[in-house]
């Protein structure tokens, strides 16, 4: 899978629009359901660089070989997305 611009403009609008990190992760999977969106603590995700800051909140896009997830990236690589909340 890969995600599109597009698809990546629409996850910041809504990562951006949503109240509270577990409502962005629901809009994306409503959004866009072909996409898998998870929401993890900022410090699980620390030494990691993010594709997109939105506001409080960073975008990092995931790659998964069926059995591990890494950090890419690349956009045409992304199988999903995680989003952090910063305090």
């Amino acid at each position: 899978m890969a995600l599109s611009a597009d698809q990546l403009g629409e996850i910041a609008r809504i990562a951006l629009a949503a109240p509270t990190l577990g409502e962005a992760i629901a809009g994306v999977r409503q959004a866009l359901p072909g996409v898998r969106a998870s929401a993890v603590d900022a410090f699980d995700m620390r030494g990691e660089t993010p594709a997109l800051r939105i506001g409080d909140r960073d975008l990092f896009l995931m790659h998964s070989d069926g059995h591990c997830w890494s950090v890419t990236p690349d956009p045409l690589a992304a199988h999903g997305i995680v989003l952090t909340q910063h305090t």
